[in-house]
């Protein structure tokens, strides 16, 4: 009997050895493809996997989970960094602005005059970044280059992003129906999800959008491709008609409420 039991405890060793080994390999490989939302829905098992631990006297096991389990709060602060950033951003009374209120034809307007300056720049592969402001205040998040306060127009638009422009390598903003800023530089993302094929300009306009809730208009210099970028998220290849209903439905719907 006592054998029996000697060849048990080296079985649970031997069983304890592996799941931890096991956990360490899944874990790896998990943290390099997953997204936050999977790697979050992930806990639930994690915990079952920790009772059926204790029950076990699986020790080494029990070990490993312990201290994942004590550290759980600094890894979702990492994990969701992104999020956290843009929520007190968003919940900040300092950073929200009074919504500019025009109406229908003075919100399509400005929506044609930005379509006309995308589609004219795409069609000459001229790279360009226009930023629209929405709820939150976009001052304290980007680096100023140049005071502008005009209409929006495609021509204006269109001139500040010519290669010989001196202010045409940052952003133009735009705030209450008018072209505010231009050659300003935006916070460039940190997240190591985004794909590396993309530029400055892209990884600019989902750098700022982690952190506040304005819509970002990317005209690539390589390939003439539109991109819109929105919550950190980007929709790439967009033609005239979608980028039209995508910014009537992210800009113009908010203006008209």
């Amino acid at each position: 009997m006592a054998e029996l039991l000697h060849r048990s405890d080296w079985l649970t060793h031997l069983v304890d050895i592996a799941l931890v080994a096991f956990l360490v390999y899944r874990l790896v490989i998990h943290l390099k493809e997953t997204t936050a939302i999977r790697l979050l829905l992930t806990l639930p098992i994690v915990l079952i996997a920790y009772l059926l631990a204790q029950l076990s006297d699986l020790r080494a096991f029990q070990w490993l989970l312990d201290n994942f389990l004590g550290s759980l709060v600094v890894i979702l602060v990492v994990i969701f960094q992104y999020d956290i950033r843009r929520a007190f951003l968003s919940f900040s009374r300092n950073h929200l602005v009074k919504r500019w209120e025009p109406d229908e034809d003075e919100s399509h307007a400005v929506i044609e005059e930005l379509l006309a300056a995308v589609e004219g720049m795409a069609g000459k592969r001229i790279g360009a970044l226009i930023v629209v402001e929405r709820e939150v205040a976009l001052d304290n998040l980007i680096a100023i280059g140049t005071e502008i306060d005009a209409k929006v127009t495609s021509e204006l638009i269109s001139s500040i992003f010519l290669p010989y422009s001196p202010i045409h390598d940052g952003a133009v903003i735009i705030q209450h129906g008018k072209l505010t800023k231009a050659g300003c530089f935006l916070p460039l993302t940190q997240n190591p999800e985004v794909a590396k094929e993309l530029g400055t300009r892209h990884r600019a306009a989902i750098g700022l959008t982690e952190l506040c809730d304005a819509v970002v208009i990317v005209v690539s210099e390589e390939s003439g491709g539109v991109s819109v970028v929105v919550s950190g998220r980007i929709t790439r290849d967009l033609d005239l008609q979608a980028l039209r209903k995508v910014l009537k439905r992210l800009i113009e719907s908010r203006w008209l409420q």
